[in-house]
């Protein structure tokens, strides 16, 4: 048998069997790489010295646990983009640092740069693909692109048009359990509670053509979403859970995958039961029928849809569509609506003036419903709710990750395979693209509304 000479490990000759060759070109390889991940760690540390950072919480945690998921959290992050305009930097551990950046003028690069470039953060986004699967929210390139074009009809608004019907039947539902609630002595609510109910509520009749009566009786469905969203959010506050094997080891785990699997099961049934409704009645048929009941459902829209070489969506395509629109459409929206009431709360002179811009509106109509073609006739109103999306934008964080050494404006260098967060700081929200993260705090309302609802 050949002899492999070790010398140079102060070891004499050895037999060179295929194991101990093996060995040595595994150990060779786990040596490179360390010594190389390493040295870029070293490196990067170097380059972002010119990052400003806050004190650390823990010498080896960094600054996890910093900005918690509470009221004070939203308080402690606003401090920080006082205290560091431009940005900053923190560490989530020993070794995974985040960058925080705040002026338009810095985040404008990085918002519009090619996806090739900074593309989507698949860490945090990732914990939604079991749940969402491929949807526009998650999928990226030429998949993204195609799918984006699919789905524009669905926002014409011949199709919209009838949504409102349901927005004001869903809104007077709340509006009752509110007058309800008062009168039963109830002096104070928990106003994105009830408003993710009522989007939720509203969603589901406009995406699936689905009453589940989810603001006046438990619906497993709608509490399964809602836990769905909390699960999201607290996994990304503990680090040691982000990888997969470890979180579906955890009770959250285990219950997150349950939840996945109750929604995936009402959406796929409600494809296979609205396709088997189109070959008996046909393409035209069908749109008769939905233009005599005068509403045309996302699901509807996504089943007919096709790319231009006449390919349909596939069933999967089509429930992670409908999933994301489902998780976006009320958690955003519910958000915005809240932070609206609080603001107009805080300024009793404004509400008063949006209330007799309304009213004022709808003098001597009946029933007394906003329509579709009222939207454009209450600019006050209007102006309130953009002034409120402004403070308290739903989506104030976006999440990238830098595919090469990225030069901002001012001549510093986000190293490659870095993660930026563009925020939006308040005084410059008007001017900076977003995209998607959750609001802080959201986590515990959600868990709470999850709870009471299922």
């Amino acid at each position: 048998m050949p002899q492999l000479s070790l010398s140079w490990l102060g070891l004499g000759p050895v037999a060179a069997s295929p194991w101990l060759l093996l060995l040595l070109v595994g150990g060779s390889w786990l040596l490179a790489r360390v010594l190389a991940w390493t040295y870029t760690f070293y490196d990067n540390c170097r380059r972002l010295q010119c990052f400003p950072q806050p004190p650390k919480q823990n010498w080896f945690w960094g600054h996890q646990g910093l900005v918690t998921p509470t009221e004070e959290g939203m308080k402690t992050l606003t401090q920080l983009v006082t205290t560091y305009p431009q940005g900053f930097k923190l560490w989530l551990g020993p070794t995974f640092p985040l960058l925080i950046l705040c002026h338009p003028d810095i985040i404008r690069p990085i918002t519009s740069a090619s996806a090739a470039v900074a593309p989507k953060d698949m860490i945090f986004y990732g914990f939604l693909k079991p749940w969402l699967g491929d949807g526009l929210l998650l999928s990226g390139g030429d998949k993204w692109s195609r799918h984006r074009r699919m789905l524009t009809p669905a926002f014409h608004f011949n199709i919209l048009k009838p949504y409102m019907k349901i927005f004001n039947k869903s809104v007077n539902i709340m509006h009752d359990k509110w007058q309800r609630l008062a009168s039963e002595g109830s002096a104070r609510l928990d106003m994105f509670e009830h408003i993710s109910l009522m989007t939720l509520d509203s969603l589901q009749k406009c995406v699936f053509s689905f009453e589940s009566n989810c603001q006046e009786k438990p619906s497993e469905y709608i509490a399964a979403i809602l836990e769905l969203s909390a699960f999201v959010e607290k996994r990304n506050q503990q680090i040691l859970l982000h990888t997969d094997f470890l979180y579906y080891l955890t009770p959250d785990g285990q219950r997150f995958r349950r939840a996945c699997h109750l929604v995936h099961d009402f959406t796929d049934a409600v494809i296979q039961e609205r396709r088997c409704t189109l070959p008996t009645q046909g393409i035209d048929d069908f749109l008769k029928n939905k233009a005599k009941s005068k509403t045309l459902d996302f699901i509807d829209v996504l089943l007919l849809s096709k790319d231009e070489d006449g390919k349909e969506l596939s069933d999967e395509d089509i429930r992670a569509e409908a999933d994301t629109f489902m998780f976006e459409g009320h958690d955003t929206t519910a958000s915005g609506l809240s932070w609206v009431l609080y603001h107009l709360a805080k300024h009793p002179e404004y509400q008063e003036q949006c209330r007799q811009e309304v009213q004022e509106l709808l003098k001597d109509r009946e029933p007394i419903e906003i329509e579709w073609d009222d939207l454009a006739q209450l600019p006050f109103l209007t102006m309130c709710i953009k002034e409120s999306l402004r403070l308290h934008p739903p989506v104030p964080v976006i999440s990238r990750c830098c595919t090469q050494d990225f030069v901002l404006p001012d001549g510093r260098v986000i190293p490659k395979g870095l993660r930026p967060l563009p925020f939006r700081p308040r005084e410059h929200q008007g001017e900076v693209t977003s995209g998607f993260y959750s609001l802080l705090g959201r986590a515990q309302k959600l868990h709470r509304a999850g709870v009471r609802h299922g």
